[in-house]
């Protein structure tokens, strides 16, 4: 079947789609109609070459899935195979596309109308230059499961080590990958990620410069794809991917971004639109049921088991983060502005749009678990003001310590404490307003919705484990949180240092010291494996032991279950 000379039959979108300002790039879309089977690839006259980039899958349903790739050869008319057997003698959907670089020579073919519960083999070609790709692996889901697995990631900086952590998770026994974003950093080379002991893996950004234009931003998807360990995730096992902050810039919002300034790097909604057509050439998602302004936010309902809402916690409506530290003066904290504008009820972090849908998709759903596949912690990271305000001073560690000691005391009811000391570990603040506990208003709305529906979110963004337990103001509880560690961007121990006695105290203290944390890593690289069940959820972080050598182990942290 060769779809550019059948129009009845035709599956190839040959425009760009506009969604909110924003140019993404389309998917092919191949139906069951389109099943013409008149030819094959005959792997025995092709070399594998030109697919440098390998293959990936992303957005499986119980009906379809995406198929990517991308070449670099001579000439642009791509085969394509999917089949359910690695020998692709049982061949369910073939066809041909031309790609060209308004998409930067990426195919992005979504399969719809499949039968579900399959394993699937794909593989593309280009016969003219005697190329193939290496052959990929996806699924379809069931209608109904018993069990699933979701291998959760965030945060892979290339500069700051080997991807060992993408590894593991492609020979784990994980049915998909969530990536929380942060897929990449669109800082120059040399910066953020480089250290003394990585700097001899020479893994340095390119291009060198910070990344602008959209140019810029597909030589960077490029470069972190050439790596041969995220390769082989992408080829044994679908995504389903979200964007964060460095896919853009750092700490972005609506209309701007701490690591952008107009005044030397242009317009920031420029700048936006040339990352996020990246993206969408690179990182494809499903759009077939979506309205064009909902971008990338999107459900799954996953066998009936897990309806996963995958949120955008940054562009669509994120206001302004606050800044903690603005409200510090010289005679002390400004609470009562402060206060103001935390409680500001026209702030966002989903806009009212997203908040809405996602309210309707969890209370329309009937699946065991609703699942939140989001960037930002969730649940309320509340510190002492006064470890807030040491953090990186000389006697940190004696104030911890004094704070541990108190707090200790309060949980044990001590009749001798003085409210002086009280006053000590309650007067708390959040230690990072870019995440829910900036928005905590609309943090409440939400919480308010579920009715008797239970949450469990994912999050990514610190670089480092967590799992809390989520609270309602008036102290309901309403889910549990997990959240994963880095792929290899640095966590806690760029700041506090890497002896371990000292970070030991510090997960220690903190899990003392925040009401409702009850887990926290603060130094290894790795995932988090997530198994749902119709009685539980097990929760495991996982672990690497390195990420600056090829040889490196996979051990599991930590375990909790949730039911």
């Amino acid at each position: 079947m060769k779809s550019q000379n059948n129009s009845r039959r035709s599956f190839l979108q040959k425009t760009l789609m506009a969604a909110g300002g924003i140019m993404l790039a389309p998917n092919f879309i191949s139906c069951k109609s389109d099943d013409d089977i008149n030819f094959n690839i005959d792997p025995t006259k092709l070399e594998t070459k030109f697919f440098t980039e390998g293959v990936a899958s992303f957005d499986p349903t119980n009906s379809s899935v995406i198929i990517w790739t991308r070449y670099s050869g001579n000439t642009n008319l791509i085969s394509w195979e999917v089949a359910t057997d690695a020998n692709f003698k049982n061949i369910i959907r073939n066809g041909e596309v031309t790609t060209d670089i308004s998409r930067d020579y990426t195919i992005a073919i979504e399969l719809t109308e499949l039968d579900a519960n399959k394993e699937l083999y794909y593989r593309f070609a280009n016969v003219a230059d005697e190329a193939i790709s290496v052959v990929g692996e996806t699924i379809t889901l069931p209608i109904d499961a018993n069990t699933l697995k979701l291998a959760v990631c965030s945060c892979s900086n290339y500069q700051a080590g080997l991807f060992n952590v993408y590894d593991a998770m492609a020979n784990s026994d994980a049915d998909i990958i969530v990536h929380l974003g942060d897929y990449f950093y669109e800082y120059g080379a040399g910066g953020y990620g480089v250290n003394s002991e990585n700097a001899f893996l020479n893994r340095l950004h390119e291009p060198e410069n910070e990344i602008l234009s959209l140019e810029d931003y597909r030589t960077r998807y490029k470069q972190y794809r050439s790596d041969q360990s995220l390769q082989l995730a992408h080829q044994k096992k679908p995504f389903i991917c979200v964007w964060d902050d460095h896919e853009i810039a750092n700490d972005a919002y609506k209309d701007g971004a701490e690591n952008h300034n107009q005044d030397t790097e242009g317009n920031y909604e420029l700048r936006k639109a040339y990352a996020l057509q990246a993206y969408s050439e690179f990182l494809p998602f499903s759009r077939t049921d979506q309205n064009n302004n909902e971008l990338i936010y999107r459900t799954f309902n996953l066998g009936n088991l897990v309806n996963l809402v995958m949120l955008d916690t940054r562009i669509i409506g994120r206001d302004k983060q606050l800044n903690i530290f603005d409200y510090f003066t010289a005679s002390g904290f400004d609470a009562a502005t402060y206060q103001t504008a935390i409680s500001n009820t026209s702030r966002t972090l989903l806009g009212t749009t997203q908040r809405d849908w996602l309210i309707n998709q969890i209370n329309s759903s009937n699946a065991k678990w609703q699942v939140l596949g989001q960037q930002v912690l969730m649940g309320k990271m509340y510190i002492p003001a006064e470890m807030l305000l040491a953090f990186g001073s000389a006697n940190f560690n004696e104030i911890l310590a004094e704070l541990v000691a108190i707090k200790l005391r309060v949980l044990n009811n001590d009749a001798t404490l003085t409210n002086q000391e009280i006053a000590r570990v309650t007067t708390v603040l959040p230690y990072n307003l870019d995440a829910w506990d900036g928005y905590p208003v609309e943090r409440e709305i939400i919480y308010a919705a579920l009715a008797d529906k239970k949450l469990v979110t994912l999050a990514g963004d610190t670089h480092n484990a967590w799992n809390n337990t989520l609270y309602a103001e008036g102290g309901a509880e309403v889910g549990v949180e997990l959240a994963t560690a880095g792929v290899s961007s640095p966590g806690f121990e760029s700041f506090i240092g890497d002896d371990a006695a000292i970070i030991s105290s510090f997960e220690q203290a903190l899990s003392i010291l925040i009401d409702g944390l009850n887990y926290f890593d603060a130094s290894r690289r790795g995932y988090l494996m997530a198994t749902f069940t119709q009685t539980e959820v097990k929760s495991e972080w996982v672990f690497v032991s390195s990420i600056l050598t090829e040889n490196y182990t996979a051990e599991i942290g930590h375990t909790v279950t949730y039911s």
